[in-house]
């Protein structure tokens, strides 16, 4: 009979919490225990078969990486410098005689060949100053040819002692003097006209006139003469560039050892481009070499010369020259992508016969714009193969899965230049 509380009137009765049952914690425990019966069985299976387990990390493939050897070929080390093209003769017209500019025979700027007109200078007075040297000449001539007849007639007299002949001997001496002295005066003023008609000594662009017509200029072999204007030559060109002392000093040794040409020597091939182009399209040869290293700079000048038919290259511009660093020779090539940098050191992976990662430290040399490839100095083998790509799959001495893959050249710069 169940209680009941007088308030509720509902029977009150003892509540117990579920448990689990018994019988689900033994099927767990049989489960396991069987589970560890089946791989004991499969481990005595194996060893009783001779077949070992292999480890998980075993029975994944190694990874892929692709694999090249360096391209070995022969090549030609370049330096370039950064130079300016200036005029092989570049002459300042000036005038020989004073006077006004009567006038101007050219344009501002235009192409001009050696004896063409470009200024008259007011010739008037120089035709006078001709005449009158004409006229001196004329004077003397008369004085001569009556000292030459006086001379005759005393050669007479003096055969009756009437008279010495050594009187009418210096009055003719004096006036072929005098003749002398004319035909000078008429060089002179001759000249002096010729100079009048002002000409170009050199085929060339004139630059700018810088005297007006009916203005006075100044004559003179000195200084103080008035410029008139500029000509420069264009076929051929200089293109000047300084050289450090260091690099010059190489070039010094190399030579010396018989491993290239002397820079001094004008059969050395230099090359340059204009900033605007990407090959090096003009052909010319080192020209010159100073005499000494500037003190202030440390640096030594030299000057190539190049053929400019087109007149495409003005005097002034600034173009990049590039001159042999060594003479031809088989060289070792690679990527820059293919060079890991630790520290100090440069190191490229590559990959044995037995399909190992082995790292090897190269000593890089310069870049080599016509084949995008860095030249390698010391610490590869043509026969070495170097992993180009998935470098990020292959660590020192881990087994990896060569693909054969090719370097291919890419002309330009090294990756990051400007």
């Amino acid at each position: 009979m169940s209680d009941q509380s007088p308030a509720t009137g509902i029977a009150s009765q003892n509540v117990t919490p579920p448990r689990a049952p018994r019988s689900r914690i033994g099927w767990f425990l049989g489960v396991g225990l069987l589970m560890l019966l089946v791989i004991g069985g499969v481990v005595y299976w194996q060893q009783q078969a001779g077949i070992e387990p292999a480890p998980a990390a075993q029975m994944m493939p190694p990874p892929e990486v692709t694999v090249a050897t360096p391209v070995y070929q022969e090549i030609t080390e370049w330096d370039e410098y950064t130079g300016q093209f200036s005029a092989v003769d570049f002459v300042e017209m000036r005038p020989r005689v004073s006077g006004y500019i009567e006038s101007v025979h050219f344009k501002d700027g235009q192409l001009v060949k050696a004896g063409d007109l470009l200024y008259i200078i007011d010739p008037r007075p120089f035709e006078i100053a001709l005449a009158s040297a004409q006229a001196q000449l004329e004077n003397a001539t008369a004085q001569r040819q009556l000292g030459q007849a006086q001379l005759a007639r005393a050669g007479s007299l003096r055969k009756n002692d009437f008279v010495a002949a050594s009187t009418y001997d210096a009055e003719l001496r004096s006036a072929e003097a005098a003749v002398e002295t004319a035909n000078a005066a008429i060089r002179s003023a001759q000249l002096d006209l010729e100079w009048t008609h002002v000409t170009a000594p050199i085929s060339g662009r004139i630059g700018r006139n810088a005297v007006t017509e009916g203005n006075l200029v100044a004559g003179g072999s000195g200084g103080n003469a008035t410029l008139l204007a500029t000509i420069v030559t264009l076929d051929p060109i200089y293109l000047d560039f300084d050289m450090s002392e260091s690099d010059f000093l190489a070039y010094q040794r190399a030579s010396a050892a018989g491993l290239m040409k002397s820079t001094r020597d004008t059969a050395v091939p230099v090359f340059a481009r204009l900033f605007d182009e990407d090959d090096w399209p003009l052909k010319g040869n080192l020209d010159f070499v100073d005499n000494r290293v500037a003190r202030d700079a440390g640096t030594i000048r030299a000057r190539a010369v190049f053929a400019n038919p087109n007149a495409l290259i003005t005097p002034g511009q600034f173009g990049r020259v590039r001159i042999p660093g060594s003479e031809p020779y088989k060289a070792i090539l690679i990527p820059d992508s293919a060079i890991v940098a630790d520290q100090s050191r440069k190191i490229v992976l590559t990959v044995g016969a037995d399909g190992k990662v082995v790292p090897k430290i190269i000593r890089p040399g310069p870049f080599n714009d016509e084949l995008g490839l860095r030249i390698v100095r010391e610490g590869l083998d043509p026969a070495d193969r170097i992993v180009i790509n998935g470098l990020m799959r292959a660590r020192p001495g881990a087994q990896v899965t060569p693909v054969s893959g090719k370097i291919e050249p890419m002309p330009g710069t090294p990756a990051g230049s400007s």
